[in-house]
């Protein structure tokens, strides 16, 4: 019914989640992460107080076995649960009970690629999660965790999945200050809960999370000439703002179109630029 995939990035800097389930809303009660303690999914027989209680073990320094060992040993039901965690320090474990429903099984690794810890329950069958290992393994070199994640969910997918069907997928991932205005965590936050295609709408919507939150290199934003401003001025009269002040109506055009997290002082995200001859056309 369900599959996940639980991982840090090889550089250190976050962790996320990614799940996949015949089951409304899946992204609602899977994924768990904090960027000072780790990730975690809890599915199967999902144990919400994992999402919780796992995260506040995991802040304390509870590594990601022992969390596992010492939540399940309490839990009259964790025959039936299954879960993947990987903490802080990028050790990795899954859980799968003796009662959950085959195929069921997970795998996890700790290595430069990163480290992960892939489950499932339900499922066409091992190649499943091998599947989504693999692609872990193969996609080291993508800067993006949410897109790696994402990547292992469509991989999973392919190798038969859930053979009951596919409705829901989300995709978490945090950062230490990543998040918007730099003011949080949470880097990426996305869900389809009710689609027939749910992972291609999760890849949709991080091409447009990418479009309004990505950054630029410092090295390609473009520096405000004279010909730069002219062109500028023209295409921003065109959406209504027209006040004169060209760096006045580009930040506030921008607020309308949510590109405030592309704003910089002194020069111009050439994205911004190119949303901007799109929405304008031959001006």
């Amino acid at each position: 019914m369900t599959f996940s995939i639980v991982g840090r990035s090889p550089e250190r800097t976050a962790l996320g989640v990614a799940v996949a389930s015949k089951f409304l809303a899946a992204g609602a009660y899977v994924p768990a992460a904090a960027a000072d303690a780790g990730a975690l999914a809890t599915q199967a027989h999902v144990n919400l107080e994992l999402r919780t209680r796992g995260i506040e073990l995991l802040r304390a320094g509870v590594g990601a076995t022992e969390l596992l060992t010492r939540f399940f040993a309490d839990d009259p039901q964790r025959d039936q649960r299954q879960a993947g965690v990987v903490d802080r320090g990028g050790a990795a474990a899954t859980f799968t009970g003796e009662r959950a429903q085959p195929w069921a099984g997970g795998r996890t690794g700790e290595g430069p690629e990163g480290s992960f810890a892939a489950q499932g329950n339900l499922l066409a069958g091992p190649e499943v999660v091998d599947a989504m290992v693999d692609r872990w393994l193969a996609t080291a070199g993508e800067p993006s965790l949410a897109r790696r994640l994402v990547a292992c969910l469509a991989a999973g997918q392919d190798a038969g999945g859930d053979p009951h069907g596919k409705q829901a997928a989300a995709v978490l991932v945090v950062s230490a200050g990543a998040g918007y205005g730099g003011l949080g965590d949470v880097l990426v936050d996305l869900r389809s809960d009710d689609s027939p295609e749910p992972i291609g709408e999760l890849a949709r919507m991080l091409d447009l999370h990418d479009l309004y939150f990505g950054s630029t290199p410092d090295g390609e934003l473009l520096d405000y000439d004279d010909v730069l401003v002219v062109e500028l001025r023209e295409r921003l009269a065109v959406t209504g703002y027209a006040t004169g002040d060209v760096r006045r109506d580009l930040y506030d055009w921008m607020g309308r179109e949510n590109f405030e997290e592309r704003w910089h002082d002194g020069r111009l995200d050439p994205v911004v630029l190119g949303h901007l001859r799109a929405t304008t056309g031959n001006h």
